[in-house]
């Protein structure tokens, strides 16, 4: 259980991405050697198809061996950058980062605290509110009690719920049925 949190090292990392590295070379060589195998297998099946007169099977062949030797390409690539890269600096720039990284967003998160706290801790909207009604006031316009006492235009508009089915009979909805077309 310790070792889940144990921080990995230097040593940890770089044995880890070797391991990685050899097994992905040992995937291309295997993939190489099934290429080899189905190119040995094309050139009988291309032996067979020259004496029938058959050409189908060399264009097969010569696909087959460019894929060949794009693999050959690649291994050689990937053994180049291992000898060029250098594990250590690499992991050293990649903490580097890391820091860096959580330095910048704890610096944001006090400038956004800080700010926060200028905002929260301003009357701005109180203080607006409150020169609005003053200058209302001047005017002679009281809003609190005459807002109260408007007559709200979806109440007189609407008929309530309970007034409509009162007033509605069920001939009248009978007769608006009957003018509908429907019986």
């Amino acid at each position: 259980m310790a070792s889940l949190f144990k921080k990995k090292t230097v040593d940890d990392v770089i044995k880890e991405q070797n391991r990685e590295l050899r097994g992905t070379q040992r995937a291309i060589i295997r993939d190489r050697a099934a290429l080899e195998k189905q190119e040995k297998q094309l050139e009988l099946e291309i032996k067979k198809m020259a004496k029938i007169g058959n050409k189908e099977a060399s264009k097969q062949l010569v696909h087959l061996r460019k894929q060949k030797t794009r693999t050959f390409a690649v291994t050689k690539t990937m053994q180049a950058v291992n000898k060029k890269m250098d594990p250590q600096k690499t992991l050293q720039t990649m903490q580097n980062f890391q820091k860096e990284n959580m330095k910048m967003e704890m610096t944001e998160e006090m400038i956004n605290d800080t700010l926060d706290d200028i905002f929260e801790g301003s009357d701005d909207e109180e203080e607006s509110q409150d020169i609005v009604n003053q200058v209302l006031d001047e005017i002679g316009i009281e809003i609190s009690g005459k807002m109260a006492k408007a007559p709200s235009a979806a109440r007189s508009l609407l008929p309530s719920a309970s007034t409509s089915k009162a007033t509605i009979s069920d001939e009248e909805i009978e007769r608006q049925l009957k003018a509908l077309g429907v019986d």
